[in-house]
């Protein structure tokens, strides 16, 4: 069943909830949830390491030990001369050297190198971008190469963790691709790389990597790393060289000191030198081993599926149920990103665990205080409808007890016709009284559950104050009150007439209840526009500011009752706002104490209800 609270509060939760998931989303894209996605994953990826393969690539390491034995980075192209000698009677498959050979340096060194080149079998060369515009190898040594790529293996995340490098560069309106997709395209003996908006075809391998931001690739690190050996290795023992037969060698500086191009990976190894990181990428296209990142449009609708089942659950459920459910979503918000990179797909971690939580909490606190608001509201409601209850048993008792006695007395004693008859006036007075009390409280109830059917006909102002100051005058005679007109009663209205002579009688009634003697009642009726005015004026005790908000309050008795001496049940005006809203309208009251209070009836006019057609 639908709660009440809901209908009441619909727009309020609707808003608190749909304001949770705005923030939440707007707290997962920023760099603080790109930190926490980014912890997430490499932790994930810690969990789901790669299997272990035989790789194709092998690392030829120009490392410390090397450069200290052939003069350091100052020999660097006799170095690379040397090592590609050493590498040709094994006829590696490809060599791909991830060293920029822009500049000219000493002839004799460069045509040494230029003829290592020109021995080398699928021979791919490194170049970078720098300011906008490629820094190439030099002619002379590009004339060997079947293809350059970018060497951005080692380009920085945001904190500093390599998780994955883009296939594809552009700059100064010229494109290159990455080193390891150049160099498993030679692999695969590919001439030409089948583009799309959304994945790569290098002969029937389909890449997943999207047009936008450079075709990102996440590299699947083995944890082992690639297989590598070390330049003054192979030079001391030359039967190495047999480890590089039908490889795709992967030949750059592996230094702690000379090198620039350090990384981290997500297994939290440190001084990763970039060489390794194209040779990781190369083995993870070659293994075919491919992550696939979530669309930001199914990471949006995750979240808000999330945000509305939090919000259904905490509208329609309460209690231990909905905290159970409550934690069942967040649980799952916490286990999706985990169940998905278990099957390749990268989904973002703090977006949905904030959308979670947010909406979750939000959603659980405004039940909490809603609830208990209600609970409140309940008890008052009891406590006030037990007093009138108890007002009613009491009010009950006097009517009861004069039909009791009276019924026994005609029954029991042989009186004679006038006695009978004063007897009978009292029994059918009493019993109309009785009769009056059970109507006017299953009044309320009726008018509260929408049960009472109103009848709409047209009402003239005039007559139906005229009609309750008739029935009220008496009262106000016995406390020498005055009933004036203030003005000329105008202006007309649709509605239930029975019921508005209830209202009006009602107002005039508690006027002259609470009124002191030789005080004078004003009543007026006219037109103001779209509306009719009804309003009655006293000259009682009147009310502070704290009684007006409570007085058309099911039950609620003011000071001034108390102080007059008046025993209502303080439903009497519950019942006339009732009936006003009913009609269309609603009550309007001045009041201050000592200085009396000023009820006004304000009703569609009969104009403007017969232009709307409506009661």
């Amino acid at each position: 069943m639908k709660k009440r609270w809901l209908s009441k509060g619909t727009v309020g939760y609707f808003i608190l909830v749909v304001g949770c998931f705005a923030i939440a989303m707007t707290a997962g894209w920023s760099s603080f949830a790109n930190r926490v996605d980014g912890d997430a994953y490499d932790l994930m990826f810690r969990l789901n390491p790669p299997q272990a393969a035989s790789s194709r690539a092998i690392v030829l390491a120009i490392d410390d030990p090397t450069l200290n034995a052939m003069g350091g980075m100052r020999n660097i192209r006799t170095i690379l001369a040397e090592a590609l000698e050493k590498l040709a009677p094994a006829r590696p498959k490809l060599v791909a050297i991830d060293l920029i050979l822009a500049d000219k340096q000493d002839p004799a060194e460069d045509a040494r190198l230029d003829n290592a080149f020109q021995n080398t079998l699928n021979l791919i060369l490194a170049t970078e971008l720098s300011d906008g515009a490629w820094e190439n190898p030099q002619p002379r040594f590009t004339k060997w190469a079947v293809a350059l790529g970018h060497a951005l293996a080692d380009q920085q995340s945001r904190d500093g963790v390599t998780r994955q490098i883009p296939l594809e560069a552009a700059g100064n309106h010229e494109r290159r691709w990455a080193l390891a997709l150049e160099a498993f395209r030679i692999d695969r003996s590919v001439k030409r790389i089948v583009e799309s908006l959304d994945d790569l075809d290098v002969g029937g391998v389909i890449i997943p990597a999207r047009y936008a931001q450079g075709r990102p690739l996440r590299i699947r690190f083995v944890r082992d790393g690639i297989p590598r050996l070390s330049l003054k290795e192979l030079l001391e023992t030359p039967a190495l060289v047999e480890r590089f037969r039908n490889k795709a060698v992967f030949l750059g500086v592996y230094s702690n000191n000379a090198a620039r191009d350090r990384v981290v990976t997500p297994f939290g190894d440190r001084g990763v030198a970039g060489v390794e990181v194209n040779a990781q990428a190369f083995d993870t296209l070659e293994r075919g081993d491919f992550f696939v990142d979530a669309s930001i449009s199914t990471v949006l609708a995750f979240c808000t599926v999330v945000a509305v089942l939090a919000g259904l659950i905490f509208a329609y459920l309460s209690g231990w149920l909905a905290y159970l459910l409550g934690a069942a979503l967040l649980l799952t918000a916490h286990m999706v990103p985990f169940i998905l990179f278990h099957r390749q797909i990268v989904f973002p971690y703090f977006a949905p665990l904030s959308s979670a939580w947010l909406t979750v909490a939000g959603a659980a606190i405004y039940q909490h205080f809603v609830v208990r608001r209600e609970l409140r509201q309940s008890e008052d409601e009891r406590t006030r409808y037990r007093q009138a209850i108890d007002f009613f048993k009491h009010e009950m008792r006097t009517p009861l007890t004069a039909i009791q006695g009276s019924s026994e007395l005609i029954g029991r004693y042989n009186l004679n016709d006038d006695k009978r008859k004063q007897i009978a006036n009292m029994i059918n007075s009493e019993s109309k009284r009785l009769a009056r009390m059970i109507q006017t409280f299953l009044d309320i109830e009726r008018l509260s559950d929408g049960q009472m059917e109103l009848k709409s006909e047209p009402i003239d102002g005039r007559d139906l104050v005229q009609s309750c100051l008739e029935r009220v005058r008496p009262l106000a005679e016995r406390k020498s009150i005055a009933l004036h007109l203030d003005g000329e009663l105008e202006g007309a209205m649709r509605g239930d007439r029975e019921l508005m002579e209830y209202a009006i009688y009602n107002l005039l009634t508690n006027a002259v209840k609470y009124s002191l003697p030789n005080t004078e009642i004003l009543v007026a009726s006219r037109p103001d526009g779209q509306q009719l005015r009804l309003s009655i004026k006293d000259q009682g005790m009147g009310m502070d500011d704290k009684e007006l908000k409570k007085i058309f309050q099911r039950f609620y008795r003011t000071k001034r009752a108390e102080a007059s001496g008046e025993i209502g049940s303080g439903i009497g005006l519950s019942i006339v706002d009732q009936i006003v809203q009913h009609h269309g309208g609603h009550m309007e009251v001045t009041s201050e104490p000592g200085k009396g209070s000023c009820f006004t009836v304000i009703a569609p006019a009969l104009q403007y209800v017969k232009l709307k057609g409506e009661l």
